[in-house]
């Protein structure tokens, strides 16, 4: 089960372990398929991730995508949790997939092959 970052320290923790996790795979990823990243792409990838990350997984009321969903009208979904469905989870993922697919992107610029 998922722990809920309620507090600046955890979220940090959370991020922090979040990120460097990432890193560790990205870079054994990289080297086991031949593919070089350039590090100042790898970097600013990460910083996108793990500041993305750490805007969303912050659970406090009134927070970054609560305010999101209202502001899109989609607030009655966001509080969804009825029949095997949970709106703020379904959109924390959605958030989280898109800014990976951003920072993958950037991380791949200016890759080659070794």
């Amino acid at each position: 089960m998922k722990r809920q970052c309620t507090t600046p320290l955890q979220t940090r923790e959370n991020v922090l372990q979040y990120t460097a996790t990432q890193g560790l795979v990205l870079v054994a990823g990289t080297r086991v398929l031949g593919i070089r990243l350039h590090p100042a792409a790898v970097a600013a990838a990460l910083v996108v991730s793990g500041a993305t990350h750490f805007a969303a997984d912050r659970r406090v009321p009134q927070g970054l995508l609560q305010r999101l969903a209202k502001a899109t009208g989609k607030e009655r979904f966001y509080k969804l949790s009825d029949s095997g469905m949970n709106g703020s989870y379904c959109l924390d993922q959605s958030w989280h997939h898109s800014w990976e697919t951003l920072a993958a992107l950037i991380a791949s610029a200016k890759a080659d092959q070794r």
